[in-house]
């Protein structure tokens, strides 16, 4: 006789887990293991599809890939398919709907904000965890209640076409903005809130030859306390419930068919308890493309006791598979049933038995307009100021300006993958027949979009839904005379009389804005960015670099805006420029932020969340490099330089950014020796003082010399956004514990000893202009994770 005891909301999550696990079926327990994609449930208007019934017999756990042009739409599809599986199937177990949310809740109707990197480049993470909580809000109202969100990858190589996915270079950084995007979407009670999961466990960012989906090549310390580092936060701070697979092997065994890295290093170690989620064809590639096992169901044998617990997007090697290889006892039940287990306690944590379905009316013009504010100021603060011999900011209202480049008259670049409008544009190359989707049956997924979207010029969808506007348009509302001229493509040369029409306005103009970078899109169309878009070479593209140097030729005076999301090596004509300014993909407001610095209108406070090199020969270049190493090697006696031909250096370090405004750090106070288990205190006071209100970032970086162990020259220990008027001061004070300090030591386990610690403070990573030391002294301490401390607390007062 059934029981229904798990339906008891009085009772813990795990323990109605395992009651409902008692009821299941083999064939029940290996589908809720999978994913499918909406189409395979129901048609656009919401009716059965074709094949309902047959899935329905063996219901999936998840659904994929539900985006639609409205939050009414969604929420609609939503609510067909959870009616679906709680009405009319055995067990009426609830499916768990997932979609992207890395900058910005991933379906139509919603606001986006900045890509991974500019929201790096502010600093920000209480504005994050604003973020996160409004889109957490969006997706519930909708139904949708797992976020494949946020990309914890520590992007060390330029050349990786993601890397603006992410937040950049340092563990640190990207650790603390991990924790606050967490926090923002899971919340306080996850009955009120939706799953964030942390993405590519682990290493992804640095694939071999900077070639998306290669080997990772890290010895166990570098993966352990560098890479896991913001998984590793996230877990502690703020109860990750779930993580991604990286498509990359680890010491040579795919991730996705790795107990060593899923369970033992995850799980035991870092003490994750959720579910993992497999990348997008995980296990089709560990036979096809890695050939590590010869069929599906070796896959399946190989995953499931790995640990990997859901297969995303369709089912491959999970399901019908799955079940076949357990029934013949070649896969346990027993790793099935935990698997199961983590996903139905996620599912009652949610409240999804409780309340399956989304909003029943929702104002779709209210919902819009949703962040359009918060989006604005992330976008502001992501901008940088790299250089600036006095140019900027231009007068308003008095200068004939000439923007030229392929970024003047192209809103629709602000927009990276993982937006709304550059999936449209993906979209429609799908329909159009000119991309494959990578799900397959292109047929079918034809058939639906056509059903859902009617096609649409990029530029118009960017300018319509979300009011974004070009650096052109945006520079017309400050000054009284603008004229433009593409001058090339992002990547190709036009013909001459382009770039004589860009010359000649260029000579015409008071000042020249030459308006160049980069452009992320998914899989189709001209970019230099994005999932599959690698480069070898990270120069600005030659067509760019032909254009700038014909522009500053004129000499015009010149002002250089980069849109990227990752470093590019910048010609000549480039660095010469008078003023330097780097944004990142702004989204709606980029342009208009970008604007708001060339005028004056906003004081720039963005800092980098990336070095820049000089040259694509010097990568890497990333701040932390290990003492002695790279351009942190000491010079030999009588050698000017590391190279030959070049400085070793970055061109721009690593948290730079420049103000309007001057800054004054002094009067450093700090302990001299902290013991093992305490904690030192730093403090020092940051003073205005030139004529604007500004804001910078206070920097703490330290130095750990431990015994037989080389440790990084110098790694981000702390950091705090300071708002400051003209002669205002406020003492900033850190408190470091040590246990913040420790790493995977010489006898292989994880322990903070004592040692000496150096440090500074500064306004970028290599401002040096307040430094000490002080002894760590006491036991030596091993540290589980969770007696690990991962993130700084700050205090600002008034002086």
């Amino acid at each position: 006789m059934s029981t229904t005891d798990h339906r008891d909301a009085r009772l813990p999550a795990a323990e109605r887990a395992s009651l409902l696990l008692r009821e299941m079926t083999l064939e029940e327990k290996c589908h809720q293991l999978v994913s499918v994609m909406p189409w395979t449930l129901v048609r656009a208007d919401g009716s059965d599809a074709d094949d309902a019934e047959k899935w329905l017999a063996r219901p999936p756990g998840h659904v994929a890939g539900l985006i639609v042009d409205t939050p009414a739409k969604l929420a609609q599809l939503v609510g067909s398919i959870q009616r679906q599986a709680v009405e009319r199937t055995r067990l009426g177990i609830p499916v768990l709907v997932h979609q992207e949310a890395l900058n910005g809740f991933l379906a139509g109707g919603h606001m986006s904000f900045p890509t991974g990197t500019g929201l790096a480049a502010t600093w920000s993470p209480e504005l994050v965890l604003d973020m996160t909580e409004l889109i957490r809000r969006q997706m519930i109202r909708t139904g949708v209640r797992q976020a494949l969100s946020p990309v914890m990858d520590v992007a060390l190589d330029p050349r990786w076409g993601r890397v603006h996915e992410t937040y950049g270079e340092d563990p640190y950084l990207s650790a603390a903005l991990s924790v606050a995007f967490t926090r923002g979407l899971q919340g306080d009670d996850l009955s009120r809130g939706v799953l964030a999961t942390g993405k590519h466990f682990l290493g992804y960012a640095l694939p071999i030859g900077g070639v998306n989906t290669s080997a990772f090549e890290g010895g166990a310390r570098w993966t352990r306390d560098l890479f896991a580092y913001p998984f590793e936060a996230a877990i502690q701070l703020a109860g990750l419930r779930s993580v991604m697979n990286s498509y990359a092997d680890v010491d040579g065994i795919p991730v996705g068919v790795s107990r060593e890295v899923l369970t033992d290093l995850l799980r035991g170690v870092l003490g994750f308890d959720g579910f993992i989620s497999s990348d997008y064809t995980t296990l089709e590639q560990v036979v096809d493309r890695q050939r590590v096992a010869e069929d599906a169901g070796e896959a399946a044998r190989l995953a499931i006791r790995a640990g990997l617990d859901v297969e995303m997007p369709k089912p491959y090697a999970y399901g019908p598979v799955l079940a076949t290889e357990v029934a013949a006892g070649r896969a346990a039940v027993a790793d099935v049933d935990t698997s199961v287990l983590r996903v139905l306690r996620a599912k009652f944590e949610l409240g999804l038995f409780e309340n399956p379905y989304p909003a029943e009316r929702i104002d779709v013009a209210a919902v819009a307009a949703e962040g359009t504010e918060l989006s604005r100021e992330l976008a502001r603060r992501s901008v940088v100021l790299a250089k600036n011999d006095g140019l900027l900011p231009l007068p308003a209202g008095e200068l004939k300006v000439a923007v030229i480049g392929p970024h003047a008259d192209a809103a629709k670049l602000q927009f990276a993958t993982y937006t709304y409008a550059s999936w449209r544009e993906a979209t429609d190359a799908v329909t159009r027949g000119e991309l494959g989707n990578m799900l397959g049956a292109e047929e079918t997924t034809t058939t639906w979009y056509k059903a859902m979207f009617e096609p649409v010029d990029p530029e118009t969808l960017v300018h319509e839904r979300f009011g974004a506007r070009s650096l052109a348009e945006e520079i017309a509302d400050h000054a009284p005379e603008v004229r433009t001229e593409q001058g090339s493509t992002l990547t190709r040369p036009l013909d001459e009389a382009a770039v004589d029409r860009a010359v000649a306005i260029a000579r015409d103009a008071d000042v020249v804005v030459l308006a160049l970078g980069g452009g992320s899109l998914w899989f189709t169309g001209e970019r230099t960015e994005g999932e599959a878009s690698d480069t070898a070479d990270i120069a600005l593209p030659a067509a760019q670099a032909r254009l700038a140097e014909a522009v500053a030729a004129t000499g015009t005076p010149l002002v250089a805006v980069l849109v990227q999301g990752r470093a590019y090596a910048l010609p000549e004509a480039v660095r010469d420029a008078s003023a330097i300014v780097m944004a990142p993909y702004g989204g709606p407001f980029g342009a208009q932020a970008i604007t708001e610095v060339l005028f004056g209108v906003t004081n720039p406070s963005g800092k980098l969340p990336y070095s820049i090199p000089r040259h694509s020969g010097q990568l890497p270049v990333y701040h932390h490099q290990k003492a002695g190493s790279g351009y942190r090697n000491p010079l030999p006696p009588n050698v000017e330089r590391h190279y030959l031909d070049l400085e070793a250096t970055p061109l721009y370090p690593f948290g730079h950014g420049l103000s309007y405004t001057d800054f004054d750090l002094g009067d450093l106070t700090h302990d001299t020796r902290v013991d093992t288990d305490g904690s030192a205190q730093i403090g020092a006071t940051v003073r205005n003082t030139g004529p604007l209100g500004g804001s910078t970032v206070v920097q703490l970086y330290v130095r750990v010399n431990s015994k037989g162990l080389t440790r990084p020259a110098q790694q981000l220990a702390g950091f705090t956004r300071v708002d400051l008027a003209p002669g205002e001061a406020r003492r900033v004070t850190f408190r470091l514990a040590a246990a913040q300090l420790g790493c995977t030591t010489v006898t292989r386990d994880f322990a903070v000893e004592p040692a000496r610690v150096d440090f500074f403070l500064g306004l970028d990573s290599d401002d040096r202009r307040a430094g000490g030391a002080f002894a760590m002294t006491g036991e030596r301490r091993v540290l589980t994770s969770a007696d690990r401390a991962f993130l700084s607390e700050v205090e600002t007062t008034d002086v």
